[in-house]
């Protein structure tokens, strides 16, 4: 398996270094046909011989993923593609659904110049496979197996909805519907945890890490029936959700929350408050539309 990845990375470096050398000569760039051609040329030809040794639909899907690379270059979605080196995220795919066996009950799976190999079966796959790809990782080799079945849109079990502050450091604040009660408590422990470390950390770990708890908590809302959405986060610190009053008055601390428009109150949670009503009201249009189209 590393002689394959090995090859797949041989593969994409070559064609990397030829789609460079037309470009700095001026010339059109080689589409994805134009390099399996070249492919089919290494493989048979004098100089590349140990190219046969792997099977050709990975050797194939490298090129794929070169031409990926250089769409999103060209889209400025993504940086010039950059060579690949031996170790670092070393894999092959399978692409080929008919040239892959997989026999669940003995954990086992067939695919092509590999044979049949058995591997611990951590989940049951659901669905038809389509694809595998196989990957090292810490010296040892893991198979992705990419299935599509018919899935049934989720429901989640809370009607509820909870609005979070990200804290004053960061100037995202999210609103949350349906989220069961366990998600808001590990949040609460993450920030608690993030506010006693020193300040230089806790300015690299709000930099990175609130970025992927919000993709992560998305996806695990969508997956579940629930909604994510982003309320505006401009002077929800210094809104009152009772009167919507904003103003630089309403706060005359971080720790205190005094509007001056209704009475005094003393919360650290205001800011959560109001982001939750910014994103109730973000959310009647979406539920009205919910209700004419069951009708």
């Amino acid at each position: 398996m590393r002689c394959f990845a090995g090859s797949c990375r041989f593969v994409l470096n070559k064609a990397l270094a030829l789609q460079k050398g037309r470009y700095e000569n001026g010339d059109k760039k080689l589409g994805y046909a134009g390099l399996c051609k070249l492919l089919t040329g290494w493989r048979n030809g004098t100089e590349m011989p140990w190219l046969k040794d792997a099977p050709t639909h990975p050797l194939q899907q490298s090129l794929k993923d070169l031409e990926r690379a250089h769409a999103n270059f060209f889209a400025k979605r993504a940086d010039f593609p950059r060579f690949k080196k031996k170790g670092q995220g070393d894999s092959f795919r399978y692409p080929d659904s008919k040239q892959i066996k997989l026999d669940q009950a003995n954990s086992r799976i067939f695919l092509p110049k590999l044979g049949w190999l058995r591997y611990r079966n951590s989940r049951e796959v659901l669905g038809e496979v389509r694809q595998v790809t196989t990957s090292v990782n810490g010296g040892k080799w893991f198979v992705g197996i990419q299935t599509e079945r018919e899935a049934t849109e989720p429901i989640h079990q809370s009607a509820s909805a909870i609005g979070i502050d990200m804290d004053g450091h960061c100037p995202v604040r999210h609103l949350f519907g349906r989220v069961v009660s366990r998600a808001a408590q590990q949040f609460q422990e993450a920030r608690t945890a993030v506010q006693a470390l020193s300040a230089g950390l806790n300015k690299s770990i709000l930099d990175q890490g609130w970025f992927e708890f919000r993709r992560q908590l998305d996806c695990k809302l969508v997956w579940n029936g629930g909604m994510l959405i982003a309320a505006p986060p401009h002077d929800t610190s210094r809104t009152c959700p009772c009167c919507g009053h904003a103003a630089a008055d309403n706060r005359q601390t971080q720790a205190k929350f005094a509007c001056v428009n209704v009475v005094s109150r003393k919360t650290p949670m205001w800011s959560a408050r109001s982001t939750y009503w910014r994103g109730d009201a973000a959310l009647q249009p979406v539920e009205r539309w919910r209700g004419q189209a069951a009708r």
